[in-house]
């Protein structure tokens, strides 16, 4: 059965981007909606939550990037080959997710002393702890994150990764190869590479 996909977003990268690989990825069409802020009140009170992405299967609205993203993984065969694969992606994307709550909340603040106070603590402690750690699963998994094949894990990751060498500079992963890799290589995946190419240009 055909499906519609409406994707609908800031217009910016942000958490629609990994949603965006996998569309393109897999080759599948869908309309890529983009409000600007102006549009967001009005926006609001149409989502199932207040907030965006919002994905619209055949008119059904789902909410929560993450949670659409596995739906979609599910659906083009990128959650590994068994539960316990499925669980790992769980667990990394959850990580992940743990790790940038932790640069949103230094992009968020207004103070300059605790911003700069919370760039240190990022830069000297908690990037370095979880990069070294999702550094490692790399290492040990053939240069992907789980069980040596492409996940909706590693477009999760990619996205990610990308923004950090934007907030903290393209040398932020040198010490990190396969991190490095990793992004360059879903980069690199036909149909992403595409859209990498064509896809608006934005800050974030």
């Amino acid at each position: 059965m055909e499906h519609d996909y409406k994707l609908t977003y800031f217009n910016g990268r942000g958490l629609a981007e990994p949603i965006r690989l996998l569309f393109a990825y897999a080759r599948v069409d869908y309309k890529d909606v983009r409000i600007e802020k102006e549009q967001w009140l009005s926006v609001k009170p149409t989502t199932p939550f207040g907030k965006v992405p919002v994905l619209e299967v055949n008119g059904k609205k789902v909410g929560q990037s993450v949670a659409i993203c596995r739906f979609l993984a599910r659906k083009w065969n990128l959650v590994g080959n068994s539960d316990w694969d499925a669980l790992q992606c769980d667990m990394l994307v959850d990580a992940l997710g743990d790790l940038k709550q932790q640069v949103a909340q230094y992009r968020m603040e207004q103070d300059p002393a605790k911003k700069e106070e919370k760039k240190q603590e990022l830069i000297k402690n908690t990037i370095p702890y979880y990069l070294q750690k999702f550094e490692q699963v790399l290492k040990e998994n053939d240069g992907y994150l789980v069980s040596g094949q492409l996940t909706w894990a590693d477009f999760q990751y990619a996205a990610s990764l990308e923004n950090f060498e934007l907030i903290f500079g393209k040398e932020a992963l040198d010490q990190y190869p396969h991190l490095k890799a990793l992004k360059e290589k879903i980069f690199d995946l036909p149909g992403v590479k595409e859209w990498v190419a064509e896809r608006p240009v934005t800050e974030f």
